[in-house]
Protein backbone atom coordinates (compact mmCIF):
# COMPACT_ATOMS: atom_id res chain seq x y z
CA UNK A 1 0.00 0.00 0.00
CA UNK A 2 1.19 3.32 -1.20
CA UNK A 3 1.57 5.87 1.92
CA UNK A 4 -0.07 9.32 0.82
CA UNK A 5 3.59 11.13 -0.02
CA UNK A 6 4.12 8.41 -2.49
CA UNK A 7 0.40 8.66 -3.90
CA UNK A 8 1.22 12.04 -4.56
CA UNK A 9 4.53 11.90 -5.72
CA UNK A 10 2.14 9.07 -8.95
CA UNK A 11 -0.16 11.41 -9.42
CA UNK A 12 2.52 14.48 -9.63
CA UNK A 13 4.20 12.10 -12.17
CA UNK A 14 1.37 9.77 -13.98
CA UNK A 15 -1.48 9.48 -14.91
CA UNK A 16 -4.12 7.00 -13.10
CA UNK A 17 -6.04 4.62 -14.67
CA UNK A 18 -9.96 4.30 -13.45
CA UNK A 19 -12.86 2.77 -14.00
CA UNK A 20 -16.56 5.11 -14.32
CA UNK A 21 -19.73 3.51 -14.48
CA UNK A 22 -22.75 4.73 -15.78
CA UNK A 23 -25.73 3.32 -13.90
CA UNK A 24 -29.01 3.64 -15.60
CA UNK A 25 -32.74 3.02 -14.85
CA UNK A 26 -35.77 1.23 -16.82
CA UNK A 27 -36.51 4.81 -17.49
CA UNK A 28 -33.26 6.05 -18.71
CA UNK A 29 -32.13 8.09 -15.86
CA UNK A 30 -28.68 8.31 -14.79
CA UNK A 31 -27.24 7.68 -11.18
CA UNK A 32 -24.74 10.00 -9.86
CA UNK A 33 -23.15 11.60 -6.41
CA UNK A 34 -21.69 14.36 -5.28
CA UNK A 35 -18.37 13.93 -4.40
CA UNK A 36 -16.72 14.24 -0.86
CA UNK A 37 -12.95 13.82 -1.97
CA UNK A 38 -10.69 15.76 -4.17
CA UNK A 39 -10.76 16.30 -7.10
CA UNK A 40 -13.80 17.67 -7.99
CA UNK A 41 -14.94 17.58 -4.15
CA UNK A 42 -18.73 18.88 -4.14
CA UNK A 43 -19.42 18.29 -7.71
CA UNK A 44 -22.00 15.88 -9.03
CA UNK A 45 -20.39 12.89 -10.64
CA UNK A 46 -21.00 9.04 -11.96
CA UNK A 47 -19.59 6.17 -9.74
CA UNK A 48 -16.23 4.95 -10.26
CA UNK A 49 -12.73 4.48 -8.63
CA UNK A 50 -9.22 4.17 -9.77
CA UNK A 51 -7.49 0.35 -10.71
CA UNK A 52 -5.40 -0.87 -8.27
CA UNK A 53 -1.56 -1.94 -8.96
CA UNK A 54 -1.47 -5.88 -9.96
CA UNK A 55 -5.50 -5.81 -10.31
CA UNK A 56 -6.69 -6.80 -13.32
CA UNK A 57 -9.48 -5.39 -15.14
CA UNK A 58 -12.27 -7.74 -13.76
CA UNK A 59 -11.18 -7.74 -10.80
CA UNK A 60 -11.31 -3.98 -10.37
CA UNK A 61 -14.36 -3.95 -12.23
CA UNK A 62 -16.37 -5.85 -9.47
CA UNK A 63 -14.34 -4.41 -6.30
CA UNK A 64 -15.68 -0.55 -7.70
CA UNK A 65 -19.12 -2.03 -8.25
CA UNK A 66 -19.07 -3.29 -4.60
CA UNK A 67 -17.50 -0.44 -3.46
CA UNK A 68 -19.39 2.65 -5.16
CA UNK A 69 -23.11 0.50 -5.80
CA UNK A 70 -22.87 -1.96 -2.97
CA UNK A 71 -23.23 -4.94 -5.67
CA UNK A 72 -21.70 -7.32 -4.76
CA UNK A 73 -19.45 -9.86 -7.28
CA UNK A 74 -20.87 -7.67 -10.50
CA UNK A 75 -18.96 -8.76 -13.57
CA UNK A 76 -17.50 -6.54 -16.37
CA UNK A 77 -19.13 -8.72 -18.72
CA UNK A 78 -22.65 -7.30 -17.53
CA UNK A 79 -21.49 -4.12 -18.76
CA UNK A 80 -21.23 -2.25 -21.95
CA UNK A 81 -17.61 -0.62 -22.50
CA UNK A 82 -18.56 2.77 -24.21
CA UNK A 83 -15.06 3.57 -24.39
CA UNK A 84 -11.75 5.54 -23.58
CA UNK A 85 -12.07 8.67 -21.71
CA UNK A 86 -9.67 11.57 -20.11
CA UNK A 87 -10.36 13.52 -16.80
CA UNK A 88 -7.62 16.41 -16.25
CA UNK A 89 -8.09 18.32 -12.76
CA UNK A 90 -6.41 21.09 -11.62
CA UNK A 91 -6.29 19.74 -8.10
CA UNK A 92 -5.28 16.54 -6.42
CA UNK A 93 -6.43 14.57 -3.24
CA UNK A 94 -4.20 16.04 -0.62
CA UNK A 95 -5.30 20.00 -1.98
CA UNK A 96 -1.44 20.19 -2.51
CA UNK A 97 -0.47 23.17 -4.60
CA UNK A 98 0.87 22.94 -8.46
CA UNK A 99 -0.06 19.33 -8.30
CA UNK A 100 -2.55 18.30 -11.33
CA UNK A 101 -4.28 15.40 -11.50
CA UNK A 102 -4.98 12.90 -14.95
CA UNK A 103 -6.85 9.86 -15.18
CA UNK A 104 -7.40 7.47 -18.10
CA UNK A 105 -11.22 6.36 -17.46
CA UNK A 106 -12.43 3.23 -18.88
CA UNK A 107 -16.25 3.95 -18.53
CA UNK A 108 -18.82 1.00 -18.90
CA UNK A 109 -22.65 1.58 -19.08
CA UNK A 110 -24.44 -1.16 -16.71
CA UNK A 111 -28.37 -1.03 -17.54
CA UNK A 112 -31.41 -2.18 -14.59
CA UNK A 113 -34.46 -3.02 -15.17
CA UNK A 114 -35.16 -1.55 -12.29
CA UNK A 115 -33.98 1.56 -9.83
CA UNK A 116 -31.11 0.19 -7.84
CA UNK A 117 -31.23 1.63 -4.09
CA UNK A 118 -27.95 3.17 -3.74
CA UNK A 119 -26.66 3.43 0.46
CA UNK A 120 -23.19 3.99 0.51
CA UNK A 121 -21.77 7.40 1.43
CA UNK A 122 -17.91 6.73 1.43
CA UNK A 123 -17.17 8.62 -1.80
CA UNK A 124 -20.47 10.33 -2.20
CA UNK A 125 -22.56 12.43 0.35
CA UNK A 126 -25.56 12.16 -1.20
CA UNK A 127 -27.43 10.38 -5.03
CA UNK A 128 -29.48 11.30 -7.22
CA UNK A 129 -31.35 9.93 -10.47
CA UNK A 130 -31.35 12.37 -13.42
CA UNK A 131 -32.38 12.11 -17.08
CA UNK A 132 -29.24 13.16 -19.50
CA UNK A 133 -30.94 16.35 -20.29
CA UNK A 134 -31.31 17.29 -16.82
CA UNK A 135 -27.72 15.90 -16.07
CA UNK A 136 -26.71 18.36 -18.61
CA UNK A 137 -28.50 21.32 -17.91
CA UNK A 138 -27.14 21.38 -14.42
CA UNK A 139 -24.16 23.75 -13.21
CA UNK A 140 -23.36 21.44 -10.32
CA UNK A 141 -22.52 17.97 -12.71
CA UNK A 142 -19.05 17.77 -13.65
CA UNK A 143 -17.81 18.16 -16.86
CA UNK A 144 -16.49 15.21 -17.42
CA UNK A 145 -19.48 13.47 -16.31
CA UNK A 146 -21.58 15.22 -19.03
CA UNK A 147 -18.86 14.26 -21.63
CA UNK A 148 -20.86 10.92 -21.02
CA UNK A 149 -23.66 12.32 -22.65
CA UNK A 150 -22.66 14.63 -25.69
Amino acid sequence: MLTEIDFLDVVRLTPLVAIDLIVTDAEGRVLIGRRRNRPARGTWFVPGGRIHKGETLDAAFTRVADAELGIAKLARSSARFEGVFEHHYTDNFAAEPDVSTHYIVLAYTLQFIRTVSVGRFEQHSEYLWLTPAELLARDDVHENTKAYFR
